[in-house]
């Protein structure tokens, strides 16, 4: 029988039921890609292929996926959608409890916390050919590494997107629709709303059930407090004025030496990842023109375009102005297909479509005119 994940662990099962098998038949097959893409790959065995779920909007996610890309690792990945609540479905909630993603399967393993995905992935891909995204224990790499991982590890992403969606007047060419704020003002009332509705249908979980719906009423009031935000928009810059600070580091470490310079040192590393995503959601949101596109930190600047034109990054995260249409279109495909007659599936589709036009001529508009 198998054996439930429970969050922020690494459980063995023997996967009997879950819906995507971890092991199929194309041992040998090695991770697709093209242009600066090396050559040289390592071979992999079936045995070795992970099994993401994530859903495509997910900070978290996208760190996990770009760890997965840089090492070059053979993925099956599975979109788990947010904003369909497919996280509270049985299946998945057999594989995490915490109805978080992202979730690793690889073998008879389980991985449902982020930081340990990303260890677990670091620790068991080792080879000649693929990257070490973790420089040696012990060395001067490895601790700069430890350090940036912790800081940018520890900004409150969620609120300074929640936020940012909430006070779009704190933002600057903000990439998200303005009809979003009023959008995740009705979702978040609609999520209260059915935590109470399910509180009266099963009295006897009425503690976990109202814990939850306090939980959720208080990081609603946080993200929408335009003081609080205020706050941490000011912790977010003394941050990057340290990150600013370390390129400019390296720039005289290794002044005359014909090498590319990252965060840490001459070598691409897990701080890299985790810096570059960053950069990317405070762009989507509408944060650059505030913290550095203005040439108030052109190390980061400069930065910030070299790591865009990253294989890994170009793969996983694509054109920034076109993030938004990685979410709608397949929630609205995906809907209709759950529910085709219904006429609000219909109109999801219909008005994805057109969003899609929208946003693209927005982009094109913006890029040639």
């Amino acid at each position: 029988m198998a054996v439930m994940a429970t969050a922020s662990n690494l459980t063995p099962t023997n996967c009997s039921w879950w819906p995507i098998s971890a092991i199929e038949n194309d041992a040998g097959k090695t991770h697709e890609g093209e242009g600066d893409a090396e050559t040289s790959k390592p071979s992999f065995k079936a045995k070795d292929k992970l099994v993401l779920y994530h859903w495509t909007q997910s900070f978290s996610s996208q760190k996990i996926r770009l760890v997965i890309a840089e090492k070059g690792l053979p993925c099956d990945e599975r979109d788990v959608s947010l904003p369909l609540a497919e996280q509270k479905e049985p299946w998945f909630m057999r594989l995490n409890l915490g109805e978080e993603v992202p979730v690793v399967i690889h073998g008879d393993n389980i991985i449902s916390d982020y930081s340990k995905i990303i260890d677990y992935v670091e620790n068991n891909f080792v080879g000649e050919l693929i990257p070490q995204l973790m420089p040696e224990a012990g060395s001067l790499l490895h601790s700069r590494v430890l350090q940036y991982r912790e800081i940018l590890e520890s900004l409150p992403m969620d609120a300074y997107t929640h936020g940012c969606i909430l006070h779009p007047e704190l933002t600057i060419d903000s990439m998200i629709p303005k009809y979003a704020t009023a959008e995740i003002r009705r979702h978040l009332a609609n999520a209260t709303t059915e935590l109470l509705k399910l509180d009266n249908e099963e009295p006897q979980l009425t503690e976990p059930y109202l814990s939850k719906h306090k939980k959720l009423m208080a990081k609603i009031l946080e993200h929408d407090n335009v003081n609080n935000l205020t706050k941490i928009l000011i912790e977010l810059s003394m941050v990057l004025d340290q990150v600013e600070a370390e390129l400019e580091k390296r720039k005289l470490e290794y002044e005359g030496r014909k090498c590319e310079l990252w965060l840490c040192g001459n070598t691409f590393t897990l701080a890299d990842i985790l810096l570059g995503a960053t950069l990317h959601r405070l762009k989507f949101l509408g944060l650059s023109k505030k913290h550095w596109e203005d040439g108030s930190r052109p190390n980061l600047q400069s930065y910030f375009e070299r790591i865009q034109k990253r294989y890994a990054f170009r793969r996983v995260l694509g054109d920034i102005h076109t993030t938004l249409l990685s979410a709608v279109l397949p929630n609205a495909f995906r809907l209709v297909k759950r529910k085709p007659p219904s006429f609000f599936g219909a109109s999801f589709l219909m008005g994805s479509l057109g969003g899609m036009g929208y946003f693209a001529y927005w982009y094109l508009k913006k890029k040639y005119i």
